[in-house]
């Protein structure tokens, strides 16, 4: 029984409030592109996190497409040019 008191007083202490999760939701908000444009106004969680996910995923396709565009870049370039070395040392930081 005394490991169940333990859990229940350990479960209570690392449960989150439901006003930290309106903060935390409120920071994630405001890290969203067009957030300056909401800043005063009250939109719900679950869109906020709607908004997120689009936002990663619209990120995730810029990376692919930029990613695409860098290999195009590099396999049409002279391996020995100087823009090759540029490429080159850009990548490697």
């Amino acid at each position: 029984m005394s490991s169940r008191r333990s859990h229940s007083r350990h479960s209570n202490a690392s449960r989150i409030t439901e006003e930290e999760i309106n903060e935390l939701v409120s920071k994630l908000q405001m890290m969203l592109p067009d957030a300056p444009i909401r800043r005063n106004s009250r939109v719900s969680a679950r869109k906020v996190l709607q908004e997120t996910c689009s936002y990663i995923r619209s990120l995730h396709q810029e990376v692919d497409d930029l990613s695409e565009k860098l290999s195009e870049l590099l396999a049409s370039t002279d391996t020995d040019s100087a823009e090759a070395a540029i490429l080159r040392s850009l990548l490697m930081q």
